[in-house]
């Protein structure tokens, strides 16, 4: 059984949703949880169109259902976890008769959907952006590992709690230590020992005791001059950060401002240097995908006119600043570095990246690499944690001015803000403008036809937008995506962010719509 929780796989992961696709053909049962009745649910065997902004309401009380009914996994709990009494008195707070009243689901369907997940062993539950951009996005996974916990589906293959990537190397990118609070490998930033054995390696004295800013922070920091100097990889933050407005002012305040790119972004605008990069295709290197596989990525063309690899631009500016970095390729990066500082990689080495590559952690180079987490019960920190916690509600809910709430996500036929995929003429052709989805009772009801023009407004912005009537969305809401500049949903987005991970709440705002 799979459980799709606030991801629309067929449109954001068409490839992972073909296997997901071949498996429910095969017999596997599907159930997910979405606002939006989108292509996956056509397949489903269940679908729960919940209230944007109600997961934890809901798997509270699936795991209410499941404990009051002794329907759980009690020997995975005893062996294998702490705080269940904690997470037992909090669920208890979470019946279905009131949850119903918050999520949008039946006590009835809430019920069944809790006996389903406990009849089967194992499901894999695979979630995306619906469940952490909010400003409870922590909380919600916590949730989500707390159910499977409580039904048992950690250590298994084909079980537990999977983030599907929104990119081809965000994990990649995670596991090299592009977080603010850890080295690669995933190695604290506080600790005195890890800290110590970097700055040995890298030949520098001392290395931040604390963890650095997150996004919104350096942002913030560019108007009050705490960050002067701003250096943008590969993200073209002025299109996907909410409010786009306030992210233009704060980027236009910037006092230095680098990005490095393949092509020019609505970013690079505001950069007083650009450094053209040499694209994947023209890289040597390595990705690693949503299951920790590192696999190799081969130069097919050499990059154009004065574009460089990544690692190479970085290594000229060390050069400048007094460090000469001995290694001098891909590999050598690899070999030398990121498998000699990080336990989990010690194993991989670039001989060893073959064929379908190695999943980490793979610690020594006779070991298979790992296939997947948590084996006989056993987790990084010994024994697996429940974090019980409770329902909030968005930051900004719909009211009398803002009657409607915004969610944003992803269409097929765009990637992101279009830097690549805008090229594309196929592709425009095939997608190309913005629309806002809208339910057939909200269309009907303010006089809106098919393709019309309209105008959606937030506390933040507007924008001028075909609608798309669509059985989809349910009333209430619409829903956009962030593709296309001057109708993009970031200019209506809410700039509030999970109070730990920074993460914002794309997923969440109140909006109205007018007739034009």
């Amino acid at each position: 059984m799979f459980l799709v929780i606030g991801s629309n796989m067929t449109e954001a992961h068409p490839v992972a949703s073909t296997f997901l696709k071949n498996a429910v053909f095969n017999g596997a049962q599907l159930i997910v949880f979405d606002p939006r009745k989108h292509k996956l649910c056509d397949i489903a065997t269940l679908h729960l169109p919940l209230k944007v902004g109600s997961d934890i309401a809901l798997l509270n009380a699936l795991m209410h259902v499941l404990i009051s009914e002794d329907i759980y996994d009690h020997k995975f709990v005893e062996f294998c976890t702490v705080g269940f009494d904690e997470l037992k008195a909090k669920v208890m707070n979470y019946p279905p008769e009131r949850v119903a009243d918050i999520c949008g689901i039946d006590a009835g369907i809430i019920r069944d959907t809790a006996r389903r997940l406990a009849a089967v062993k194992p499901v894999m539950v695979c979630y995306t952006l619906g469940i952490t951009e909010h400003t409870c996005g922590r909380n919600n996974v916590l949730s989500v590992a707390n159910l499977q916990m409580l039904l048992g589906n950690m250590g298994l293959e084909c079980g537990g709690v999977n983030p599907l990537r929104g990119q081809n190397n965000v994990q990649g990118a995670c596991d090299m230590g592009a977080l603010p609070n850890v080295f690669p490998g995933y190695q604290s930033v506080t600790d005195a020992a890890i800290r110590e054995k970097f700055a040995q390696a890298w030949g520098v004295n001392d290395l931040p005791e604390q963890p650095g800013l997150m996004i919104p922070q350096m942002l913030e920091g560019l108007v009050t001059r705490q960050v002067r100097g701003f250096y943008i990889f590969g993200e073209n933050l002025a299109n996907t950060e909410p409010d786009i407005r306030k992210v233009e002012h704060e980027l236009a305040s910037a006092e230095f401002i680098v990005c490095q790119d393949i092509f020019e972004t609505e970013t690079t605008r505001f950069a007083h240097v650009v450094f053209p990069a040499a694209a994947w295709s023209e890289n040597d290197g390595t990705f690693t995908s949503s299951e920790r596989r590192v696999n190799r990525v081969r130069t097919a063309s050499a990059p154009p006119g004065l574009a460089k690899p990544n690692w190479w631009i970085f290594k000229q500016i060390a050069q400048r600043m007094g460090h000469d970095w001995p290694s001098d390729s891909a590999q050598e990066i690899w070999d030398n570095e990121v498998s000699v500082l990080a336990p989990s990689y010690m194993g991989i080495k670039y001989t060893r990246l073959e064929n379908n590559g190695l999943q980490w952690p793979c610690p020594n180079e006779d070991h298979p690499g790992t296939c997947y987490l948590h084996q006989n019960g056993e987790f990084t920190c010994g024994l697996g944690r429940f974090n019980a916690v409770d329902w909030t509600p968005p930051a900004e809910v719909p009211d009398g001015e803002y009657p409607l709430v915004l969610s944003t996500g992803r269409r097929l036929y765009h990637y992101h803000t279009r830097t690549q995929t805008g090229r594309c003429q196929g592709l425009n052709d095939l997608l190309g403008e913005e629309t806002a989805d809208i339910s057939l009772q909200d269309a009907s009801a303010m006089g809106i036809e098919q393709g019309e023009k309209i105008r959606v407004k937030s506390r933040r912005g507007e924008v001028t937008v075909k609608a798309r009537v669509t059985p989809e969305v349910q009333p209430g809401m619409v829903w956009m995506a962030f593709h296309f500049r001057e109708n993009c949903s970031n200019w209506l987005t809410n700039p509030a962010f999970d109070p730990v991970t920074l993460t914002a709440e794309y997923k969440a705002c109140a909006v109205r719509i007018e007739k034009l």
